[in-house]
């Protein structure tokens, strides 16, 4: 058990239940909420102790409100990944706050913080993560075999996951009969069958073609036109380019906010070709 984690005095906090409504690419998007998505306040981490210590965030603060679509970018070394680990309950800071949907993340021990990573949480890493005999049906009901659910409810959520980023015809594949963007495709879709509050992506296009990344890409777009809150952690301008909103890090503090579009908007690239598609139709 990491020092972090040994200092914490949970007071057990209740974590809402999962969903557990089929998931559909339809779904009603719920009213706005009082309180952000994620919140940083003030978070600082240390790795390391003496002349040794590492400073990777300096009082970094950050709010996502829902629907919004965030870029985290930065060089090596500038702390994104710190704050990707913060963000997605891995780590835990060393002073300051971090919420997720109005949660205190201090107040959970650690069964508490895997019990909340599973439900509001879904994770696309640059690595698949795909188990290599398992269908892309059984990779994606996985997370909601942790959660308990049933047979017939897993299958039908992962059915519409997969259907949502277009593999609805593939998920009796295995892997290794899937080209790379189709399994970062399942690796979505496996993010998503939890209904999270938050879809966290670390490099998702990291080892991709250009385009396998942009279909990927897309992807990202129409989910989070469909109401979906996305953080993308990327050093590719490209990437970033289809966010509503660019965070730049460098030496563990924020440095540049950019707003490009209003959370509750279409995605840039979407937008823009809307108005490319309207400006088209004759009057």
């Amino acid at each position: 058990m990491s020092p972090a984690m040994r200092r914490r005095q949970p007071r057990h906090a209740a974590v809402p239940p999962p969903a557990t409504e089929p998931f559909t690419a339809t779904e009603p998007l719920a009213a706005p909420q009082r309180h952000p998505v994620i919140r940083l306040a003030s978070v600082t981490k240390t790795y390391g102790t003496g002349e040794a210590a590492v400073q990777a965030l300096r009082g970094v603060s950050l709010d996502v409100v829902e629907r919004d679509y965030v870029a985290i970018m930065g060089a090596s070394g500038s702390g994104k990944s710190t704050m990707m680990n913060i963000i997605g309950c891995l780590d835990v800071p060393g002073e300051g706050q971090f919420l997720i949907d109005g949660i205190d993340t201090s107040l959970l021990d650690e069964q508490q913080l895997a019990v909340l990573r599973n439900r509001k949480i879904g994770f696309v890493f640059q690595a698949f993560n795909l188990i290599p005999r398992m269908s892309a049906l059984a990779n994606v009901e996985l997370p909601l075999s942790y959660a308990g659910l049933k047979t017939a409810e897993r299958r039908l959520r992962a059915q519409a996951a997969l259907e949502l980023v277009g593999l609805g015809n593939r998920m009796q594949a295995q892997p290794q009969q899937l080209s790379g963007g189709q399994q970062q495709r399942v690796a979505v879709a496996r993010a998503l069958v939890t209904a999270p509050s938050l879809v966290l992506a670390d490099e998702p296009t990291g080892n991709l073609d250009t385009r396998a990344s942009a279909d990927l890409m897309d992807v990202f777009d129409r989910l989070n036109s469909a109401g979906r809150t996305i953080v993308l952690i990327t050093h590719e301008a490209d990437v970033a380019a289809h966010a509503k909103r660019v965070i730049g890090v460098q030496d563990g503090r924020i440095v540049a906010d950019r707003r490009v579009s209003r959370a509750d908007t279409l995605p840039p690239r979407l937008a823009d070709a809307q108005t490319v598609t309207s400006a088209r139709v004759p009057r």
